[in-house]
């Protein structure tokens, strides 16, 4: 054996240790950098519109979420359309308040989810956990709100939009609003770490268009030109793979968490055309 060969051994056997300590601490640690949540305890949802209140559901695995509905405003508020909104991967339900707020206005009812670990609820985010949250929320709508199904819409946010087009896949919605959708997890991580095996590590993934490949209810992606989260390319893929009538709304110049994809008039005009509500 050559005389520089030990030492090359045990190099790289350093090195493979050194690679192994790294892959484990980011598929350890990897949902704390995925889920950013805010807690609570949380004002009530009134002193911020007159009507919003809370409400509290159960998942199947036992955990307690909290969420504020705010109906519509109007004489036919009861027979409005609802909006479940599941949020992204950041913040809690205040900072969509302005959405509800909107869409109140213009006579469409919201329900305003915080998944498990944000805005005061326990537990911790994962894949899994948010499909049950979500789940959770829409049981509530549908048995104790009584919300029938032609009343009942979808938007999901960003991650969120993963989330509600799992739930559509039961349950479908009479219409779907994807907001700045990313095509799945893995896709939107190597655009940014595009040097690292994002796809092996990731233990959630969050598929959206291979979902929505196999929804065929009415779909509005809505989506910035200037994303720098979620890359514009893969918001117009996922409208491009929808199977049902899909309409697509580019709001020129809006990055990723911009006040214009929060409750721009290109949103809310989206959603309540969507809706079949007057303007």
């Amino acid at each position: 054996m050559p005389s520089w060969a030990p030492p090359l051994i045990r190099l790289l056997l350093v090195a493979l240790l050194v690679s192994a300590v790294l892959i484990t601490v980011v598929w350890m640690g990897q949902r704390k950098l995925i889920y950013f949540p805010e807690g609570g305890p949380l004002p009530p949802p009134d002193t911020f519109v007159p009507g919003g209140r809370e409400v509290t559901f159960r998942t199947e695995d036992g955990v307690w979420l909290g969420a504020w509905f705010f109906p519509a405003v109007g004489p036919s508020g009861d027979q409005a359309p609802v909006v479940l909104v599941a949020p992204g991967n950041g913040g809690n339900r205040t900072a969509r308040v302005p959405l509800a707020a909107a869409l109140a206005a213009r006579g469409v009812a919201a329900l305003l989810v915080d998944y498990r670990g944000y805005g005061g609820n326990p537990g911790k985010p994962g894949e899994m956990g948010l499909y049950r949250d979500i789940h959770a929320a829409y049981r509530h709508l549908t048995d104790e709100m009584e919300v029938p199904p032609n009343r009942l819409f979808y938007l999901g946010e960003s991650l969120g939009t993963a989330v509600v087009s799992e739930l559509a896949m039961t349950h479908p919605p009479a219409g779907l609003i994807l907001r700045s959708p990313l095509v799945d997890l893995a896709s939107a991580g190597k655009a940014h770490y595009p040097y690292l095996p994002v796809g092996v590590l990731l233990r959630d993934r969050f598929p959206v268009a291979e979902r929505v490949a196999a929804l065929r209810v009415p779909t509005v992606v809505v989506y910035g030109t200037a994303d720098s989260i979620v890359p514009p390319e893969q918001s117009r893929e996922v409208a491009r793979r929808a199977a049902g009538p899909t309409r697509l709304v580019a709001v020129p110049g809006a990055d990723h968490n911009d006040r214009a994809l929060l409750d721009g008039p290109q949103l809310i005009d989206a959603v309540v055309e969507l809706a079949g509500t007057p303007r």
